[in-house]
């Protein structure tokens, strides 16, 4: 049993680096993970390592548009 069984996260610029590492912690410790990433090749191959407890979300948050793309799949 994790910590975070049962919640919900949300990990901008989560297919490299810290973000990515910050996802899969956070998916061991039980919480399904939502990552977004600006490139698709990029966001595929950080879900597939994170595992079936993550979703990935293409897209720059720095569009207007992706927060709410985002906020309509962590509602899903």
């Amino acid at each position: 049993m994790g910590q975070l069984d049962g919640k919900t996260a949300i990990v901008t610029g989560g297919t490299s680096g810290i973000g990515l590492a910050t996802a899969e912690r956070f998916a061991a410790e039980g919480a399904h993970v939502f990552v977004t990433g600006r490139r698709q090749d990029a966001l595929d191959a950080a879900v597939a390592k994170i595992g079936h407890s993550s979703t990935g979300v293409r897209g720059d948050v720095a569009d207007l548009a992706v927060p709410d793309r985002l906020y309509a799949a962590v509602a899903q």
